[in-house]
């Protein structure tokens, strides 16, 4: 699957953290990765995979933020909402519904 920018522009930002997350999805080839910009200083990054079946929440961002490792220092700042469910959950995280349908920011 292809990493998707789901709604906006994309940015430098945008940019570098897509390239990160083509190793995960490389690793993860049944993963859907999707992220887009909210505001100037936010963005948001959603991960269904499968493979997250069994794992607590912690534990999987435990295993996803490795893959921001080689981005600057600067770039993982604006990560401000990481969703990490399985394709079960996207129908009940609360996380997941704001990913689809945003509260309209202010910034």
């Amino acid at each position: 699957m292809k990493i998707n920018i789901s709604r906006g522009k994309t940015d430098g930002v945008i940019e570098a953290i897509k390239a990160a997350l083509q190793s995960y999805q490389d690793d993860h080839p049944n993963a859907q990765i999707d992220l887009y910009r909210q505001n100037p200083a936010c963005v948001r990054v959603r991960i269904i995979d499968p493979d997250f079946a069994g794992i607590r929440i912690v534990e999987r961002h435990h295993r996803v933020w490795k893959y921001f490792d080689p981005l600057s220092e600067d770039d993982p700042s604006d990560i401000s909402m990481l969703v990490l469910v399985t394709p079960e959950e996207t129908k009940t995280s609360g996380a997941n519904f704001e990913f689809d349908d945003p509260v309209p920011s202010r910034l």
